[in-house]
This record gives structure tokens, sequence and C-alpha cells, in this order.
């Protein structure tokens, strides 16, 4: 996550609302002091509705005038007294910022989302104010003019360097007329991004399909059903069945209903969040946010959106991410219809004169591993007990770096369900502090994400230490059996403790930090590789019930199976990438109508009717929340992972010399260098695709 001002990474991470009663607490409100908990942690259990609004409008308050003073000073601009000093400026607007982000992402309510809508359009304006400020840019501009005058440091260099590239790329250079146009549009964005969201939210958490008769039940695995069954209750509903579009609910009903009908329409309420044409429609909001970007980067000087936002990345222009994404097109469409082709033959066989279409392909893929492999999901879910899996994630992070953890009880926390560990280096130094936040609620989002309630600063020559949060949405315990993870499942783990060591080996010294959005994925995906690894399954794939390792047999179909139906995976997130990068390269004069462009784009690259895009656009927040132009990246990154995977399978996948190199030379360094140089001081040369391409079974 790229940040200019501390203040301008919490605006990029914010995914919620506000508004709420404006009485100031004073004294009683915790932010308005040093956080006396464990580490420094935020006091969570103190924390109300009510301290938020307060504390985020004394936070800019203070940093107005803390900025103020920076650019009244008669002094030459030095980096020390321009971008350091800039940099220590708004340190409670930063500690109410990631904490309230942090929670209104995990743990929302009515009133935060209020408090949300009311805080993000003055964010934005307020952040505006500083980085347009002339006199600011002037600063920066002389700093970096005279660069050589300063003796920086490489870090220093390359903060600089970035920090007026992107003073420029956010208007700095503009003349006053189209600054204030420009913070107009700012603010309007910010205000549509919050609206969507919630929308989304209220879609997902809105739909449930309810089912009465135990027929319609049919082919669901009892562990499914008792789900079901408990959700209905909890919703009142006793005696009946109930599904939601939350993935763990929904996932499991597509791959073994016998129902097609019911299969559709779950699936259908899915891919339709957002585009029902109530009060939750995200259409006109998508075409506005997508008009509004378009025009943004015209004023700008750029020729599209995506043409400004990849300039800082590894691709650094959209030619180049067409270039990937039409390579592993290529492959993956004959892929994915030789397994239509093959699962439409088990339909045929199976004769209910069924033509498969996309909410089918889950049932029938299920059905064709089973025949190919041998292998149902089912088998394997005993064996990945989600406190197994988590001790495996951590057990591989000690055997690589020789960290521990060690679970903080007495601790404030940002939800009742999350749990807390201290993580220590091997000689018993404290690294940092990690939440983790398992299962889905209906006042969380969707999907999992890795993000942060403090990061790593020296500040005054003192080592501020981060605090992680990893927040997923997995199965629950269901009646006597423990949370049993799909692999789909263990993987999403695994990624996302990647990012999390990520945050806790970071070594940055200031607040500002420069991540390549194309090269973020590397640290997570990575950690993906050591999942089905046989040494490691051994050690973390246990029986529930007798602890047994998982079987060699089980393994070795894991193994063949491991390419299976990549066709399918490949083209849905390739149509999203697509999708994306369509919207992000429209000129200034398009008028966009949401679903004909959706449908236009689809048809141009040929995607296959049975095969929808990962997401549709009215609940694909990736690309308003951050990822705009950047859906590629978790492929650029898949590149840049599986080149790097080769090097410890080439000294052993264990080996702590090749783990160390990776640590120092790219995840203690990540945002302080530029990424290519980091890769290439780790591989000792750029990556090369073979690998990605031989291990989707697209090369030979």
């Amino acid at each position: 996550m790229k940040k200019l001002l501390p203040i301008f990474l919490i605006l990029l991470v914010s995914v919620f609302s506000c508004k709420q009663d404006q009485k100031d607490k004073g004294k009683d409100n915790p932010f308005f002091s040093e956080y006396d908990t464990p580490f420094g942690v935020p006091p969570f259990d103190k924390i109300n509705v009510e301290h938020f609004t307060p504390a985020f409008e004394k936070g800019m308050e203070e940093q107005k005038k803390e900025v103020e003073a920076i650019l009244e000073n008669d002094e030459e601009p030095t980096f020390q007294n321009t971008v350091v000093a800039m940099d220590n400026t708004g340190k409670l607007l930063n500690r109410v910022a990631y904490t309230f982000f942090g929670l209104s992402s995990a743990n929302t309510s009515l009133e935060l989302q209020a408090v949300q809508m009311e805080v993000s359009p003055k964010l934005a304006k307020h952040s505006d104010e500083i980085s347009l400020d002339p006199r600011f840019f002037e600063r920066v501009e002389h700093v970096y003019n005279n660069s050589e005058n300063f003796n920086l440091t490489g870090e220093e260099k390359f903060l600089l360097e970035n920090i007026y590239k992107e003073l420029v790329r956010n208007g700095a250079a503009l003349d006053s007329l189209k600054k204030e146009e420009l913070k107009e549009m700012n603010q309007r964005l910010s205000v549509l991004r919050v609206e969507f969201s919630q929308n989304v939210l209220a879609e997902t958490n809105n739909y449930t399909l309810e089912i009465s008769k135990e027929e319609d039940l049919a082919g669901l695995p009892e562990s499914v059903i008792t789900s079901a069954a408990e959700e209905a209750k909890a919703r009142g509903m006793e005696g009946k069945w109930v599904f939601t579009t939350q993935k763990p609910s929904m996932l499991p009903f597509l791959q073994y209903s016998e129902k097609p009908g019911l299969r559709e329409k779950l699936y259908n309420a899915y891919l339709n969040r957002g585009n029902n044409d109530n009060d939750y429609d995200n259409k006109e909001i998508v075409a506005e946010i997508m008009e509004m970007r378009a025009d943004r980067a015209k004023l700008l000087g750029y020729e599209t959106h995506s043409h400004l936002v990849l300039e800082p990345r590894m691709a650094k222009k959209p030619d180049n991410v067409y270039d990937l994404l039409n390579t592993l097109w290529d492959a993956a469409m004959p892929a994915a219809k030789k397994d239509l082709a093959e699962m439409q033959k088990i339909a045929d066989r199976e004769g209910d004169g069924i033509k498969i279409q996309s909410s089918d392909w889950w049932y029938y893929s299920e059905k064709l591993r089973k025949e190919k492999y041998d292998l149902d999901d089912n088998e394997l879910r005993p064996y990945f007990k989600l406190e197994n899996v988590k001790q495996g994630a951590f057990t591989l992070a000690n055997k690589l770096y020789g960290i521990t953890f060690d679970e903080i009880a007495d601790i404030p926390k940002p939800h009742g369900e999350a749990v807390a560990y201290e993580v220590k280096e091997e000689n018993g130094d404290h690294l940092g502090v990690l939440y983790m936040d398992f299962h889905p609620r209906e006042s969380k989002n969707q999907g999992a994400w890795c993000g942060s309630y403090r990061d790593h600063k020296i500040e005054d020559g003192k080592e501020i230490t981060p605090v992680v949060t990893m927040v997923m949405n997995f199965t629950r315990p269901s009646g006597d059996k423990p949370s049993l993870l799909t692999l789909d499942e263990v993987s999403t783990l695994f990624h996302e403790f990647g990012h999390a060591l990520d945050g806790l080996f970071s070594e940055k010294s200031y607040g500002y930090e420069y991540i390549a959005w194309d090269f973020v994925e590397l640290p997570s995906q990575i950690m993906e590789h050591w999942v089905t690894e046989p040494e490691m399954l051994k050690s973390y794939a246990l029986h529930y019930e007798t602890g047994e390792p998982m079987p060699d047999e089980l393994i070795e179909k894991i193994r063949k199976s491991s390419l299976f139906n990549q066709g399918f995976a490949k083209g849905e997130y390739l149509a999203a990438c697509y999708l994306d990068m369509a919207y992000h390269t429209i000129d200034q004069e398009t008028e966009i109508n949401v679903p004909e462009f959706e449908r236009n784009i689809m048809n141009k690259i040929g995607l296959i009717p049975e095969i929808e895009p990962r997401y549709r656009s009215t609940y694909f927040g990736h690309i308003i929340g951050g990822y705009d132009s950047g859906y590629y990246s978790y492929d650029w990154a898949a590149v840049l992972d599986h080149d790097a995977y080769e090097a410890f399978k080439e000294k052993g996948i264990f080996d702590r010399e090749t783990a160390q190199s990776f640590r120092k030379g790219i995840l203690e360094k990540n945002g302080t260098m530029d990424a290519m140089e980091m890769y290439i001081n780790f591989r000792g040369r750029e990556p090369e695709r073979t690998a990605f391409l031989r291990n989707l079974g697209f090369l030979n």
C-alpha cells in the first residue's frame, strides 16, 4: 500500500463510513491519551462509537497546525525539516483512523457506517489541503532538486523521489482552478466508495435461501446441513435450513446440492448483489466512479486512469498488463473448455437433460474430480482443523525464520472472537502483535484480508513495533465438530499469514512507504506453496478425531489433482482482470451503462458462457477500494512467487539461509526500495514466467 503522508494510507484503506453524536468526551476519550495497554494496542474495550468523530476532528485540527508550522518555516527546506517533519505530523489522526477503519471492515455497525459516511469526505478534503498546498510542493521540490546536499540513506532517496512524483501525480503541479476541481472530485469519490461498500454488505446480509423440505437438501454433507440448521435457528427459523451468499455457506451448497434450480437461485443472488434495482443498487455508483476517474486522470495529464496508477508499479503501463493477461488467457481457455466437455459428459450420462451453466460448475467439477482423482473435498476437511492449520502456519514461520507466537489472553481485542499473539524473534525479542479473526458475521466484510492497527516506524530514535490483524471468513464449528476447513480456506490462511509476516518484519524507518501494487502479493502468495508440501501436511494435517497425520495416499491424490480445474479458476479470475482494465482505460468522454459495458467486455475476450467473471461490477469491491487497474497484480505477483519458490526448492523448502535472504532482501525492505531491485537482490536475476506457467499445467 503506497503512502504519501500517514493519513493518505488511511484514506486508501477506508472501506466504511460515519455519522454520530458530536459531544466531545474530553479526557474520557481514549484517543486523547497514550494507550495504557499491553504493547500499546488500541483500547478496544474502552472505545465507543461516540469517541470517533471528536477524535477525527481534533486530529485533523492538530495536524493542520503542525503542517502550517512546517510550511511557515523560513529556513531552507531540508529532508529533516520538510519530509521527516511532515511524517511526524498527525499522530492523533493516525491513531484514530487506523483503529476506526480496522473496526469498520471487521466489526461494523449502523452507527459506525454513519460515522464513516460523514468523515470520509472530510478526510479527503483534509489530505488534499495538505498535498495540494503549493508551499508544500515547493519545499519538497527544493529538497528533491538538491538531494545530493543532504547525505541521504538509500531508503531516504527512494522515499524522496516517490514523494515528489506522487505529489505531481496527485495534482500538486496544477494551477489553482484545477486544484479546486480535483478536490471536489476526490471528496465525491470518497463518498461513492463508501456507499458502494455499504450497499454490498447490506445485499450480502439481506439475502437468504430458506429451505423447508428435507428433499431439497439432497446431496449435501451432514456438516453442511447442520450448519444451515444452526443458521436458521439463529435467525428464529428453527426447523428450517438457511444458506447465505457468504462463501462458507454458499460454496458447499454449490458443490454438493443435487437441486440445480436451487443452485442457480443462490448463485444468482450472489452475482446480482448491488444489481437489484433497489435502495442498494450500485450500477449508477460504479458508472459515476469510473467516469469520474477518467476525468480525473485527464485533469492530471494522463491518457487514462490506468496510465496514472500504473506509472509507479512494476507493470508501468497498460500494454504490459495486457501482455500478461493475454498470455494466460490463451493458455487457460483451452483447458477450461476441455474440463467443460468432460463435465458435460457426466451430466449427459446422468440423464437429467442438463446443459451446464455457470451455477453448475462447482457441482460437476466436484464430480469430475472424484471421477478422475477419487478425491472428495469432504475427505480432506477432517484433516484441516482450524487450530491445527493455524499452528501449521506458526510452525512454518518458526522453521524459516525462528520466530514464535505466544497467545495473549489479557489484551483488548477488536472483537470477542479475535485472538491475539505476541510474536517474538528467536532470541526472545519482541517483534510485534498479531490478531487473528476467523469466522463470518453480519458486521464483517466478506473475503479475507490483512491490515494493521500500527505500522513499524523509528520515531525519535525509538522503534515502534507493528500491530497486525488477519481477518477471514472461515467455516464455523458445527454441532460437535470443530471448524474444519476446505483446502482453499487453508491456502487463504497461509496467504494472509504471508501478508502478516510482511508487516511484522518491516524495518521501515518512516511512516512513508511505496510498495509497488503489483509486488504486494508476493509475500502472501509465496506462503501458499508450502500448504501441500508432503512434509508440511504431515506436520499440521492431523485428523481432528484421531490425531493421525494425513495418509500418504490422500497426499498423493492432492498432488495429482493440483492442476485440476485450473482453466476455470484462471478463466474467471482473468475475466475480472480484463473487466478492471477495461473500466480504467476508458477515455474522458465515455458514458457507461454497467450491464452493457460488462457484457461487451466478456464477449470481446471470448469468455464462454459457462464461466462467470469472479466479480460482477456491482460487487467488485477490489477495484472500488484500492485495486483499481490493479486486479491483475495477483498474477503478476504469481510470476514472482513461483519463481521465488524455486529458490527454496533448489536449497530445500525449509532452508534457513534462503529464508533469511527473503526476509532481509524483501520482507524487511518492502516499500523502502525499488521492487525489481529487491527481487534481483534476492533471486540474482529478473523473474521468469516459466515456473508459473508450468505449475498451472499450461507448459509441459
